[in-house]
């Protein structure tokens, strides 16, 4: 089973910067797509970021040009670098990971999740 843990939230003001890291463990991690989400009191969990195991990216809409995800192999590690942080922004913030251990069967993960606070 894959586990996942977040961290690197926090609170920032308007305008800041924070790096979320997620750690996986119990997978090959080079061959799961990734993917960081957030949800915010009263609202839908919403997809932030994505990147594939050739590290193909995607974006939502309100964080393209302000938001970077990446990936380290290395260290099976997932990063989103936040920068320009707006008080909308704020969620907690969880790691996915789609994990495919057989050829006909697809599992999602998730992490704990990591509180993102925007405020100024």
């Amino acid at each position: 089973q894959v586990q996942l843990v977040e961290s690197g939230g926090g609170l920032v003001q308007p305008g800041g910067s924070l790096r979320l890291s997620c750690v996986a463990s119990g997978g090959i991690f080079s061959r799961n797509d990734m993917g960081w989400y957030r949800q915010a009191p009263g609202k839908e969990r919403e997809l932030v970021a994505t990147i594939t195991s050739r590290s193909r990216t995607n974006y939502a809409d309100s964080v393209k040009g302000r938001f970077t995800i990446s990936r380290d192999n290395a260290k099976n590690t997932v990063y989103l670098q936040m920068n320009n942080l707006k008080p909308w922004d704020s969620a907690v913030y969880y790691c996915n990971a789609r994990v495919s251990p057989v050829v006909e069967r697809t599992y999602d993960f998730w992490g704990q999740g990591t509180q993102v606070t925007v405020s100024a």
